[in-house]
């Protein structure tokens, strides 16, 4: 590739996460994804279909990053989920901290962009906190604070932390191979989610399909978007390989608690030159525009604002949680729970863990608030 054509090849990428991100949006609001929501219904209610539109999506976003895998357009260990470096503690208490603010702050990131599309001031303020809280956990304070405690705390993995990467480092050189890995356990793990979802008729509705289907396809063309599209094997200038138009210059996908704090920082600072768009960035503002859409077409856009102080002081404390702990689990519910999750990675799978027993714990707290308030 010339220089001269880098441009375009930026503005391809960047043009085709934000129209994926918008589609997520749309979809999003039309269905009523959202993880807290799901868990929430199944503690509060024991009604599952709001999970199984999750579980399928984690489903199709495994099945469809293995498939790429498998046929050699991508490699996990190009994301920063599945790198050598395995840590744990930061996945799980970061997962929990994250659970319990996005129970809070009445949603996780994405589901905080898609509010702010449908009308929602409460949102508006949870994502310049929770983006503030971020930064600072990316950069600032609370980021030294980070790197010095839990961060210390890791397995040094020399195969990579993704499973068909084990798998295939375990089977030795006369053994299957990792793209073979990818495959069989990409299929046995999504298999054996479809089947669950599936097994009662709370998982065949259209609007389970629709979200499941329509949210883990997005995640899987983001990763074919930057992973393959946006994937220079040498840079026209400084020659070395590269992802373009991504914060942590390697392949991402969806994600919304990093990419908040650099949309903040992109729009505080537009005017110097060195901030420039990311995929981060646009799929960020897509997610709000294609709520919005969705919203006013469905006529359910709807401004709403807080009930009073402790209303505010719970989303405020809830957008801090998510801040700190999504960037120290490296993801939130999207960017660990699917994105993450469709590379096999270890990390991946602990930090959902922590993001469900944080949000259990989140919920079993308003109750009690509740029932001591009564």
């Amino acid at each position: 590739m010339q220089e001269s054509d880098l441009p375009a090849l930026v503005q391809q990428v960047l043009l085709a996460a934000f129209a994926l991100a918008v589609l997520f949006g749309a979809i999003a609001q039309r269905t009523h994804f959202c993880t807290m929501g799901a868990v929430a219904d199944i503690v509060n209610m024991g009604d599952w279909g709001r999970m199984k539109m999750w579980l399928l999506a984690i489903a199709v976003a495994v099945l469809g990053f293995n498939a790429m895998v498998a046929a050699g357009w991508v490699q996990a260990k190009d994301s920063v989920y599945a790198a050598p470096r395995l840590v744990w503690l930061s996945n799980i208490l970061g997962g929990l901290l994250f659970g319990f603010g996005m129970v809070l702050a009445s949603g996780c990131g994405s589901k905080t962009l898609v509010r702010i599309g449908g009308g929602s001031l409460k949102a508006l303020v949870v994502f310049f906190v929770l983006a503030a809280a971020s930064y600072a956990t990316l950069r600032g304070i609370t980021a030294v604070a980070r790197v010095a405690t839990v961060d210390q705390v890791a397995l040094a993995l020399p195969a990579g932390q993704d499973l068909p990467s084990l798998a295939a480092h375990l089977a030795g050189p006369q053994g299957i191979g990792r793209r073979t890995w990818a495959l069989v356990l990409g299929g046995a793990v999504a298999l054996a989610l479809v089947a669950f979802v599936v097994a009662r008729p709370d998982g065949r509705s259209a609007e389970v399909w629709l979200g499941g289907l329509g949210t883990g396809a997005v995640v899987v063309a983001v990763w074919w978007v930057s992973g393959r599209l946006g994937h220079l094997t040498e840079h026209p200038v400084t020659l070395e390989e590269v992802f373009i138009a991504t914060n942590t210059q390697r392949m991402e996908s969806l994600t919304f608690v990093a990419p908040l704090a650099y949309t903040l920082d992109w729009l505080i600072l537009f005017s110097d030159k060195s901030k420039v768009l990311t995929i981060g960035i646009v799929t960020s503002c897509g997610v709000v525009l294609g709520s919005a859409a969705m919203a006013l077409l469905t006529r359910s856009f709807r401004w709403e604002g807080f009930a009073g102080v402790e209303d505010t002081a719970n989303h405020v404390v809830g957008a801090l949680l998510m801040g700190v702990g999504g960037v120290t689990a490296m993801g939130c519910t999207i960017g660990q729970g699917l994105s993450g999750v469709s590379t096999l990675a270890l990390g991946s799978f602990l930090a959902l863990a922590g993001i469900v027993a944080g949000a259990v714990l989140g919920l079993r707290w308003q109750v009690w608030r509740l029932e001591r308030a009564a």
